[in-house]
């Protein structure tokens, strides 16, 4: 299995439900800051609208980092549509929610399941210059936590500010970091 670590996003396209309206969204969106593209199963089921609904906690908190977030199904933005407009849950959601009825741009990150028309749980963190800086996929039964996600966003932003340094383990913003060298080999 080869990493999608550092390649760029692939080219796509896609119809979103934002804001109340549809919009057309294109990897050039992604240009020029840092994104989150945040794929799920499905609309109108259990897990997904609790991931969304903590997204949509948090938003206020990436949108102040310089984040956008696009969560991402398989379902068409129609659906989109009517299930923000009947689940309290996913009434909160402000960021674009990608349709990918086709399968296109879950299959370009490895997360489409083929037998089921569905994606997987990925969780890809898009640089302003288009590459990826973070691939994560978990199975359907395991919900992701956007606490967890802002701190590596955090993490990945302090480290493209300062290339010379890592964030360790539990790395939070104003902790300690690490300048890897000769210095620190076996001394951990």
């Amino acid at each position: 299995m080869n990493t999608l670590i550092n390649t760029t996003v692939p080219d796509f396209k896609a119809q979103a439900f934002v804001k109340g309206d549809f919009k057309a969204i294109t990897q050039k969106d992604l240009q020029g800051k840092w994104s989150v593209l945040f794929f799920y199963p499905a609309d109108f089921t259990f897990v997904c609208p609790t991931e969304l609904g903590d997204m949509a906690d948090k938003y206020a908190a990436f949108q102040k980092m310089g984040v956008e977030i696009y969560s991402v199904s398989t379902d068409t933005h129609f659906a989109h549509k009517v299930w923000h407009e009947t689940s309290e849950t996913i009434k909160k959601i402000n960021f674009p929610m990608l349709a990918d009825p086709t399968g296109h741009l879950s299959r370009a990150l490895g997360v489409y399941i083929e037998e089921a028309g569905l994606a997987y749980r990925g969780t890809f963190l898009i640089n302003p210059e288009g590459k990826i800086k973070l691939a994560e996929v978990n199975d359907n039964g395991i919900g992701r936590n956007a606490d967890e996600l802002l701190r590596k966003v955090q993490a990945a932003q302090f480290i493209a500010a300062h290339p010379d340094e890592v964030c360790p383990a539990k790395w939070q913003p104003g902790d300690k970091t690490l300048k890897p060298g000769l210095n620190l080999v076996g001394k951990i």
